[in-house]
């Protein structure tokens, strides 16, 4: 199937082809049509799968086939709301809006916390048909009376796992107030946990569902690796891997912001250009640091994990764990960065000994072992024994109260495999490979 077999106008398709796209993927081959019906819809899909462009392409098409009702007198009203978790991912959005809508008389902006409000109300006094917002941001100019939502016709709902994570579910249902009864409701999901489906039921009317990965699934073309490993040595770990493979554009998890700091800190002293992005730092030094690690000048981007949900480089090859997520689904949602768009990709752990219920945990989630293997020289002392994680500050080599030391089991004192996993036939490939910027 072809874009143009999708009912979407000659403007769209013609943008669409400009930007290198051929062929839908599977969600926008189910998504694009139900949208452009003018029915409800309740999609789950894994990041890199395309769910972007398949709700904004035929959210152009209807507003751009369709007249404007304007108030008698006033400005062209709001006519779509894309509610999005964080900052990153809401410019992303409407990035994409700009793009697939250049050939369109259509206008959109960006509405975020962590900038100056007035450039925002000031664009507001013009014509905005579609409205890409963080919730906070957006009761903000609520509150001020500077935004009008009483004319959406349709709502999108993105990321609407990683919103409950959040938070925003508060907010969420104060901006539902303010939009007219009858509207298009678009809930786009990672997973579909039971908070999700009671949502839906609150929000949806009889929707088509659309669900193109399993549960909690991870990208197929994306190989697994854990390195087991002393928790102070994770840091001379990963640079060491990073030198050997020739690694560009890797995007390294850390559990918290102080951690995200200290290891972009220790790269770059040690000649690899790192740089973190988190909540702490201001909206233009994370907007720069995103630009440069898109464009391949910045070789390393050490994030947590809200602000990396935004992140969506097609070309990602790298995902490190430098250390695992307290909660599994996590894992899934952060390796899904790389192997997008049908690319392959490695995602690659450092655990230490603390972390071995957490990796169990996520074994456990995809119904399958992770492969390890052991760096020499970097080899776990077996006789150390496991410590809690405290505060979030985990493995982070020299944080403060951590204890020195750690042991992992190599491949010799494998624990058993995980309930349901499957020890032989998904190994991954070895990651040992030089050279290759792009999977």
């Amino acid at each position: 199937m072809s874009f143009s077999e999708l009912g979407l106008s000659e403007a769209i398709l013609r943008a669409v082809s400009e930007r290198g796209y051929t062929e839908p993927t599977p969600i926008q081959k189910q998504a694009i049509p139900a949208v452009l019906s003018g029915g409800d819809l309740l999609a789950g899909a894994q990041t890199g799968t395309g769910k972007t462009a398949g709700f904004v392409l035929p959210i152009l098409h209807r507003l751009s086939a369709a007249g404007v009702n304007a108030p008698t007198g006033g400005r062209a009203p709001i006519r779509a709301l894309i509610l999005i978790p964080t900052r990153e991912l809401a410019a992303q959005v409407e990035e994409s809006v700009r793009e697939y809508g250049k050939h369109l008389k259509l206008n959109s902006m960006t509405m975020i916390g962590g900038v100056n409000i007035n450039p925002q109300i000031a664009k507001l006094r013009g014509r905005v048909d579609i409205l890409v917002a963080t919730p906070g941001r957006l009761l903000d100019h609520v509150q001020q009376k500077t935004v009008d939502l009483s004319h959406v016709e349709i709502l999108v709902l993105d990321e609407a796992d990683r919103m409950l994570d959040m938070g925003f579910i508060r907010d969420i249902k104060k901006i539902l107030l303010l939009l007219p009864k009858q509207r298009q409701n678009l809930l786009f999901s990672a997973t579909f946990s039971d908070e999700i489906k009671t949502l839906a039921d609150g929000l949806l009317n009889k929707p088509a569902m659309i669900e193109v990965a399993r549960r909690n699934a991870t990208a197929d073309k994306v190989s697994h690796k854990v390195y087991p490993v002393d928790r102070d040595k994770k840091r001379p770990l990963l640079a060491h891997l990073i030198k050997e493979f020739n690694w560009h554009q890797v995007l390294v998890f850390t559990r918290t912001k102080h951690g995200a700091n200290q290891l972009a800190e220790y790269l770059t002293k040690g000649g690899i250009p790192s740089l973190a992005i988190h909540g702490n730092k201001s909206q233009a030094a994370r907007t720069r640091a995103l630009s440069e690690f898109k464009d391949g000048s910045l070789q390393v981007l050490v994030a947590t994990d809200i602000a990396a949900r935004g992140i969506d480089i097609i070309d990602l090859p790298h995902v490190v764990n430098f250390e695992l997520p307290n909660v599994p689904e996590d894992y899934v949602h952060r390796i899904g960065r790389t192997g997008r768009a049908g690319q392959t990709g490695e995602a690659v752990s450092l655990v230490c000994v603390d972390e071995l219920k957490l990796q169990a945990d996520i074994e456990r989630l995809l119904k399958r072992e992770l492969p390890e293997e052991i760096v020499p020289g970097f080899e776990p002392d077996l006789t150390i024994k496991p410590e809690p994680i405290q505060n979030g500050r985990g493995s982070a080599p020299g944080g403060r109260g951590q204890p020195r030391g750690r042991g992992a089991p190599g491949s010799s004192a494998r624990r058993p495999a995980a309930p349901g996993g499957e020890a032989n036939g998904n190994r991954a490939p070895a990651l040992h490979r030089s050279g290759g910027r792009h999977r």
